[in-house]
């Protein structure tokens, strides 16, 4: 026994003994020393973790050969972070980063192992120190790795005593990263054309680990003490304010930061770069800076603006002072997403928070505003208090794009932000529909599925059903609630019951026994809230929202002074129950009659003599509606008799149900199209656009199939309205949104008028040699007109890459993607995949922007299968981002036949390693035999139609 002691270098007495007692002495005879120390290892990990047998099998296996000591993919719980003590290097000029943490961790059951996340560094020193700092072993301790689940362990050899502290210290380096995740390049040129190199991180969801090695989940938090070293040329940014700056030499300095609040390790951020910046403060005394290149420090403004008046805004609806000394917003150069809420230091994509007055259009301006209203919502849901795992993503996404409503509506009241949260309910729906969707809390272990969470269901559904709960609950009681809930789980974690809770004022026996202003959880019931004298449990209710896929519909029938309801799951007949509630309006009521409904069926009484009922008010519920009978017959005529009898979001809701039920196959397409004629006398652009869009994309559907005159019959039906829009950026948001979305529409539809004016003022701004002040609200047009012809494109590419603005860029490379020049597009899809004049960032929407090019959309799904292994290796496209989704999806929408969607079967098939692992492949396929069906029923409904309807 003593002489294995002295072999085995990794080894305590205590499990040398145990280990030699496991063999029979000719074994041990034959036993060598590697084969040993790695039966020590296995050992060791089922005695800290499992049953000890002198099989000692484990199934994961470490980068050197020895076993792994931990089988799952999250993290073990026996070991807590407290505190990290982080130094980063990150070199510019070499694009190496190195550096240290010292980890203060809490151990709650002995053990010899620390398990925690690392990716792709290299970790080159690891050391275990106690309490007081000193050293538990004189031996350089093993560090093994585990790159499928992306962890590392480390042996000490005296065991870690439950109840104590000690200090993990790690030395680290790897390369900067090429892509948008972790500690990454990104670069930018200048006004003179000069090359420059910043740092930054990206580290949501599970990326922090490739920048230090830490414990990467969220229910993880820990203070951070941070220290970045940089050179004179550059600043270092991170979340709390620098309290000093040393120099070390070699014109090398180092910053030093305040120690963070608790968080978790996706809010870390680090940034080194030389940018500029303008500052302001909110009357609460917080600092706030936005920073972008140099160059496009005047287009910083209205950010400050908007994010000082919505953080003092936040503050006060969830009292609750924001509770770090300033905040940073940082355009970065390179971005894959719109922006990414670090605590203390948020980064935005440069289109995200840099407006620039002469190039930005109205709909620029929102979407700035919006994504900054979204980003510090996150400062409290998301940040002060955190999900407890990624199944329940919505906690935080959800809630902050809601909040962007709240926030903009009321900061910003001519924005009129109330009319985009029907459309993000659309969205919503649209999504949900389909078989592929999920429950909005999911289950969620590994990274591809963690990033696959982020999506329409969490952002969007997740936003739609907070504000039905806020119209169910009433705005007092809603807002209550949740600053109950930030209040009750700050700086810690919450699950998705912890938020009915607090919504239905429950609280434990404790806090009740406390004099806590809640109910005792015994009496949540017997307290529960009132909706149109029904009792209310919020739980069992919200439940039926989360817990479960799709979208309700409600069958309406009326017979007589009776209206008999019928739910179930739109277009899958499956058996869900959902509590809805129901809201409606007659035509004699003045006020919106409430109804929860809670079974299957339900009868409610309505007067003989009411002309119409319209359900879902306003659209604040989330369930479609199909009037049976002769129900949409009646609001049909009402909409062509008087259509300001309901409001815009009711006629955009009965445009968006109706069209849903053609769909689903439960309402004929004239039924609908004759619903929609009272189009020309609608002066509102939330239901225009939303008429407008159904026939645009039936018409993309179309378009290929060579149907004759369709584009002149269908626009000609639309003629009025396309002749009141002026060539301006005169008129409220809601009037310049129309004219930009109508007049892209006409000249699309090569509408004579509209072309004949687009080209006058492109060739007027190519006289200018790109001067001009263009209409911001039409230049997109302008451009997409002037992008037909041979000198107009080559000029808008030349002016893309010398263009200082993200929105005006933007447009640009839109009209680029709209050219009919087939080998034009595929230029535009190398040059993307190339990331130098297209930077790496906007390939997924090149390749999108192509596929919706009737003469690229074949071109771009090829271009996808030729470069699928090049575009899953960019950092861009990792397996389940948003960037992934969008291109399969994308690429795929317009297709609307057999041999398309065999195609595309096929070749999922052929990728079956990654396709298998994304929901997206089954949204695209579903998506493809959706429109397979429409045509197959509706097609020749259409044209007939048309034909009938047009003068």
């Amino acid at each position: 026994m003593n002489s294995w002691y002295k072999k085995c270098g990794l080894c305590d007495l205590y499990t040398v003994r145990y280990a030699v007692k496991s063999f029979s002495a000719a074994s041990l005879k034959q036993l060598t020393l590697p084969a040993f120390e790695s039966g020590i290892f296995k050992m060791r990990y089922q005695m800290n973790f499992g049953s000890v047998t002198a099989a000692w099998c484990l199934s994961a296996y470490s980068t050197n050969g020895l076993p792994f000591p931990w089988s799952k993919v999250r993290l073990p719980n026996y070991i807590v972070p407290i505190h990290y003590h982080l130094l980063v290097h990150p070199n510019l000029t070499t694009s190496q980063f190195a550096g240290s943490v010292k980890i203060e961790i809490d151990v709650k059951n002995n053990t010899n192992w620390v398990v925690l996340h690392s990716r792709n560094l290299n970790v080159t020193k690891a050391t275990v120190l106690d309490e007081t700092e000193a050293h538990l072993s004189d031996k350089v301790l093993p560090v093994l790795e585990y790159p499928p689940h992306e962890q590392i362990a480390i042996f000490s050899p005296k065991i870690l005593t439950s109840g104590e502290k000690y200090f993990l210290h790690l030395e680290f380096g790897a390369p900067l990263c090429d892509g948008f995740f972790g500690l990454y390049k990104s670069t930018y040129k200048t006004k003179t054309g000069q090359t420059r190199v910043l740092a930054s991180t990206h580290f949501e969801p599970t990326l922090a680990r490739m920048a230090f090695p830490c414990f990467d989940e969220p229910n993880f938090k820990a203070n951070f003490t941070v220290r970045l070293i940089r050179d004179a040329s550059h600043i270092a940014l991170s979340n709390m304010p620098i309290v000093s700056t040393m120099e070390l030499g070699n014109d090398l300095f180092e910053d030093r930061f305040e120690t963070s609040v608790q968080m978790s390790t996706y809010l870390v951020a680090l940034i080194v770069c030389d940018f500029r910046s303008v500052t302001g403060r909110t009357s609460s005394g917080i600092d706030i800076s936005i920073y972008a290149v140099p160059d496009k420090w005047n287009q910083t403004h209205y950010a400050l603006e908007a994010a000082v008046k919505i953080l003092q805004f936040y503050e006060q609806y969830f009292n609750i002072y924001y509770p770090l000394p300033k905040l940073d917003l940082v355009a970065i150069p390179d971005f894959q997403s719109g922006a990414m809420e670090n605590w203390g230091l948020n980064t935005y994509r440069e289109t995200s928070l840099l407006y620039d007055p002469e190039t930005s259009s109205a709909s620029d301006k929102m979407w700035v505003t919006m994504v900054i209203g979204h980003e510090l919502a996150h400062q409290w849901f998301g940040n002060l208090v955190t999900m407890e795992w990624w199944n329940d993503i919505w906690l935080n996404e959800g809630f902050a794009r809601y909040m962007e409503f709240v926030s903009v509506e009321a900061t910003y009241p001519e924005l009129r932000v109330e009319d985009y949260l029907l459309h993000t309910c659309f969205a919503a729906i649209g999504r949900d529909s389909l078989n592929s969707s999920r429950p909005i809390s999911s289950a969620a272990e590994n990274p591809t599925q963690i990033k696959e969470m982020f999506d329409t269901v969490s952002y969007d559904k997740g936003a739609c059903i907070l504000h039905m709960l806020r119209h169910f609950l009433t705005d007092d009681v809603f807002q209550s609630g949740i600053i109950r809930y930030l209040r009750k789980f700050k700086y810690s974690n919450a699950r998705n019951e912890d938020l009915w809770d607090s919504l239905a004022n429950t609280c434990s026996e404790d806090e009740f026994a406390g004099g806590e202003y809640c109910y005792s959880s015994a009496q949540a019931t017997k307290n529960a809230y009132h909706y149109a004298g029904e009792h209310m449990d919020l739980k069992a209710i919200m439940n039926t929202w989360t817990l479960q896929r799709g979208i309700p519909l409600v069958r309406v029938n009326r017979k007589g002074s009776k209206l008999h309801l019928h739910q179930e799951r739109f277009i899958k007949t499956i058996q869900y129950l959902w509590y809805i509630p129901l809201t409606y309006k007659t035509s004699h009521s003045k006020d919106d009659v409430r109804h929860l409904m809670e079974a299957k069926s339900d009868v409610l009484d309505v007067d003989e003599s009411v002309e119409w009922v319209k359900f879902n008010s306003d659209m604040n519920g989330y369930y479609i509606v199909h009037y049976e009978g002769d129900g949409w017959e009646r609001l049909s005529e009402l909409l062509r008799r008087n259509h300001t009898a309901l409001s815009f979001k009711d006629r955009a809701n009965l445009i968006h149900n109706i069209f849903q039920l053609v769909t689903a196959g439960k309402v004929s397409l004239e039924t609908a199209l004759n619903l929609i004629q009272y189009l020309k006398s609608e002066t509102h652009d939330v239901p225009l656009l939303e008429g407008l869009g159904y026939l645009e994309a039936f018409y993309k559907m179309i378009e290929k199939r060579n149907v004759p005159d369709f584009s002149f019959n269908f626009m000609c039906h639309f003629l009025d309205v396309i002749d009141k829009q002026t060539w301006t950026d005169e008129g409220t948001l809601s009037e310049r949104r129309l004219r930009s979305e109508v007049l892209s529409l006409a000249c699309d539809f090569e509408h004579r008028p509209c072309v004949g004016k687009a080209t006058k003022f492109f060739e007027d701004w190519l006289k200018s040699n790109g001067t001009l002040i263009l209409p911001t609200d039409v230049v997109e047009t302008v451009f997409s007109v002037g992008a037909q012809e041979d000198e107009g494109w080559t000029s808008l590419l030349e002016k893309y890459t010398i263009s200082m603005s993200g929105a005006e860029k933007w447009k640009i490379l839109s009209a680029l993607t709209s050219s009919k020049d087939a080998n034009k597009l595929r230029r535009l899809l190398d040059l993307g995949m190339e990331g130098q004049v297209i930077k790496t960032q906007d390939l997924g929407s090149v390749i999108y922007g192509v596929a919706k090019n009737p003469v690229g959309h074949v071109l771009a799904w090829n271009f996808v299968k030729e470069n699928w292994n090049k575009l899953v290796e960019k950092w861009v496209f990792q397996l389940g981002s948003f960037s992934i989704r969008n291109i399969i999806i994308g690429t795929t929408s317009q297709f609307s036949s057999r041999e398309e969607l065999n195609d595309i079967k096929a070749f999922f098939e052929s990728i079956w390693e990654h396709s298998s692992q994304l929901r997206a492949t089954q949204v695209a396929v579903e998506n493809v035999e959706k429109n397979i069906l429409w045509l197959e029923r509706n097609l020749d409904a259409l044209r007939s139609w048309l034909l009938k309807n047009v003068n």
